[in-house]
């Protein structure tokens, strides 16, 4: 069998693995909320903070959907057309165009060209978010985090760009296997490591003080079977008023992170609430459904770009004569780029479906519905989020059930247990 054949039963049994892993560890069985709960919901929360919350969102769009459309516009450009390729020799001629100078200069060219377009939209967004009191941050220290996201991912990427291109050098017939096991093993190694190496970069973790609140948390974790180290607390303030809590990193480095704006903003009976969430996403396993259903898609993507991008048609538009070329790492970047755009609904109906599991195990952890229906009002006050978005929007992107899902839920829950 040749190794195209090859390529296309691995591509197979890879889809098949993700499909069934997807089947079986998704909670698929969740329906939302009726819509007349919905809408009581809806009608329980103050006028003024639902037109606030839908007025921000509606600031935010032209922004964020320009900046997808120039960021989506931009890769077709470079990967469907010569110029890509041709940024790519430009970026590698100071060091005699070898392939390593190609390969990592060519390839944090074209991702830093993208970057610049759409900084403009960027910048626009946290205007909004300082006219609507979100943000905290002045344009200095946006710089900075900027600056940082740019640098973390120059280095990132330049140590990806050089181990993919070295293995298609040391095996040209075979580097899409290669490169899948490796995708799949990077998606791993970044869930063990982001947590200790990344988020320092943004943020000052310090574990929470002592005192009954820590005590609660420690002991609603202990009766939830899970093994949480501490809970640790990040200066999200000095960017941010929003509230947050997450759980990230696999076994040691698995952590309980709450927001300081958190602390300050709610009562710990809401604070507990939260974390009881994040608690139902490492009870679940979900970071690490997260990372095996990643690395599933990540080996699957590969060999799908080899695939895809051994199409000569495609070839010709990019200019170069093989996909494995440090030349054609453009069209790369559009193959994917377009493969993100339709994986954006899907992701998103995953992860919902996810969050709203948390959900359902803080209620049943915490036996306590209006606390949590009093938490949600707060998350969807302080955030300005919009409690009932557009339903195109939210079959698009939305990573969690709306506000007032999660409050129909919670009440639903308080009718089961005659509360």
């Amino acid at each position: 069998m040749t190794p195209r054949g090859w390529a296309l039963l691995t591509l197979a049994g890879l889809v098949v693995a993700l499909v069934v892993t997807a089947a079986l560890l998704v909670p698929w069985h969740r329906p939302p909320a009726p819509r007349a709960d919905q809408l009581a919901a809806l009608r329980s929360l103050p006028v003024d903070q639902v037109a606030r919350g839908r007025a921000f969102h509606a600031a935010l769009r032209p922004a964020g959907y320009a900046s997808l459309a120039v960021g989506l516009l931009v890769a077709l450009a470079l990967g469907l057309t010569p110029l890509g390729s041709r940024l790519v020799e430009l970026a590698g001629r100071p060091l005699g165009g070898h392939w390593i100078a190609q390969a990592v200069l060519g390839g944090l060219a074209v991702m830093l060209l993208a970057d610049l377009l759409t900084l403009p939209f960027a910048a626009w967004r946290h205007t909004v978010l300082v006219r609507y009191g979100l943000s905290t941050q002045g344009w200095g220290g946006w710089a900075v985090d900027l600056a940082k996201s740019y640098a973390v991912t120059a280095v990132i990427g330049a140590l990806v760009l050089l181990g993919f291109y070295s293995v298609v050098r040391l095996a040209p017939r075979w580097w899409w296997a290669f490169g899948a096991a490796g995708a799949a093993g990077l998606v791993v190694l970044l869930s063990f490591v982001l947590p200790v190496l990344v988020e320092p970069v943004f943020n000052r973790f310090t574990p929470m003080e002592p005192g009954p609140l820590r005590s609660e948390l420690m002991s609603m974790a202990a009766r939830d079977g899970v093994p949480v180290r501490d809970v640790l607390v990040a200066d999200a303030s000095r960017r941010t008023r929003a509230v947050n809590a997450y759980v990230s990193g696999l076994g040691p480095t698995r952590r309980v992170v709450v927001y300081d704006t958190l602390l300050r903003e709610a009562t710990p009976e809401e604070v507990t609430s939260v974390v009881a969430h994040e608690l139902g996403h490492a009870r679940d396993r979900d970071v690490w459904i997260g990372t095996l259903v990643g690395a599933l898609g990540a080996a699957a993507a590969v060999v799908a770009l080899y695939l895809i991008g051994s199409w000569p048609p495609l070839l010709r538009l990019a200019g170069v004569e093989s996909i494995s070329q440090p030349r054609a790492f453009p069209l790369l970047i559009a193959l994917i780029s377009v493969a993100g755009l339709v994986a954006t609904p899907v992701q998103a109906l995953v992860s919902r479906q996810v969050e709203a599991r948390a959900d359902a195990h803080a209620l049943a952890l915490t036996g306590d519905p209006a606390t949590f229906v009093a938490m949600q009002r707060r998350l969807a006050g302080v955030n300005l989020a919009d409690p009932d978005p557009p339903r195109w929007e939210y079959l698009w992107s939305a990573s969690h059930p709306s506000t007032v899902e999660r409050m129909a839920a919670a009440r639903a829950y308080a009718r089961e247990i005659g509360r």
